[in-house]
């Protein structure tokens, strides 16, 4: 524990203290968010987003290093990526005569490839794996600021329609029945899910960051009695399983991504066998 304060105190190794402080930021979005896609059983749909994350980030990397736009940091497109695959996952799933499951693993796939070609395409070594399975060494100042204004904008949205996004949650076709529009909550939760899939993907990776999104609302889900009560519990959570895993990783010398995800997950397995006990 000494070494763990001491590091977060090296101005040498800021790095660490950046990855530190995003983990606790966003894990205000990501128990909000997490309960809602645990409650109405969407963790297919926002693994999709978050896999065609990548194509966003591959972009981003090709016009920074290989057309020369320095500003355009692959978060923004990332950014991008995440809501345009939101969107179209929810306009399919609400109007399209597709099977849903066919386009959201078409998506899930194509955002995949398009993200490697661009990385393959892009001068200079980029290491695919840091962004598939997190690298801390890749925070910067700029991500802090960054996940910050992101982290507001869903609290924010989440508090002013809490009651339409509950509604839609638990019987959007009651909801859609009593007046709510519920197609345009439903595509409101799909892009809030979004933007909270981008938060911690430089943290945890693309690939395990729907693991933080959906664990940690599963632990306080099993204990909770109210959706109030579960987002509670569900931020508490995030916020010891990231501190943790960073904690642990940084003590060990392990990647931070995958052993947040193996502290989630263990507590997830406690937290179903304190259930049956």
């Amino acid at each position: 524990m000494f070494e763990l304060i001491e590091a977060l105190r090296n101005p040498d190794i800021s790095f660490f203290r950046h990855a530190f402080l995003v983990g606790l930021l966003a894990s205000v979005s990501f128990g909000i968010m997490g309960t809602y896609v645990v409650a109405k059983r969407i963790s297919y749909l926002a693994g999709a987003i978050a896999h065609c994350v990548l194509g966003g980030i591959g972009a981003g990397l090709y016009l920074q290093h290989r057309v020369g736009i320095g500003w355009f940091d692959p978060l923004y497109g990332a950014l991008i990526a995440a809501l345009l695959a939101a969107l179209i996952i929810g306009l399919v799933s609400l109007h399209a005569k597709q099977r849903e499951d066919t386009v959201i693993g078409a998506l899930w796939a194509t955002g995949m490839a398009i993200g490697l070609l661009f990385i393959a395409q892009t001068p200079g070594y980029v290491e695919p794996m840091s962004y598939l399975f997190g690298n801390i060494l890749l925070i910067s100042q700029t991500d802090i600021w960054l996940v910050l204004g992101l982290n507001l904008v869903v609290v924010t949205v989440c508090a002013v329609f809490y009651h339409q996004l509950l509604a839609v949650c638990f019987d959007g076709e009651f909801a859609r029945l009593r007046g709510l529009n519920s197609d345009l909550y439903h595509l409101l939760l799909l892009c809030l899910t979004a933007l909270t899939v981008v938060l911690l993907v430089r943290v945890v990776g693309i690939i395990m960051v729907i693991a933080l999104l959906t664990l940690p609302a599963a632990v306080a889900g099993t204990f909770a009695r109210t959706l109030g009560q579960m987002m509670l519990g569900a931020i508490v959570c995030c916020l010891l399983f990231v501190s943790f895993g960073l904690g642990i990783s940084f003590l060990h010398d392990l990647p931070s991504g995958p052993t947040i995800i193996l502290v989630a997950a263990g507590a997830y397995l406690l937290s179903l066998l304190a259930r049956r006990s």
